[in-house]
């Protein structure tokens, strides 16, 4: 199972009558991985921070980008203190 495919790949188009049996069974794909990935990096993460993300967040890819752009701001304040305690020591 590609447990990364909705990782890697955009959600295929909606279904629709015309559709043929190929493109149902990779939007069942799709669906299933991104149901996984969210499952699986909801139970990873801290309960710290459990609390703060978004219960309407359902495609992987977003939930991920939500995750990251939370940690790439604590980086960026660990980062601080050190130059400023380094500024501060002139």
């Amino acid at each position: 199972m590609d447990l990364d495919l909705a990782l890697r790949k955009d959600s295929p188009l909606a279904l629709t009558d015309k559709n043929t049996f190929e493109q149902k069974r990779e939007k069942e794909r799709w669906k299933k991985s991104n149901r996984m990935c969210v499952m699986i990096m909801k139970k990873s993460i801290l309960k710290a921070f459990r609390g703060t993300m978004s219960e309407t967040l359902t495609k992987a890819k977003d939930f991920f980008d939500h995750i990251e752009k939370r940690f790439v701001k604590n980086e960026k304040a660990e980062i601080d203190a050190p130059l400023t305690n380094l500024i501060s020591k002139r």
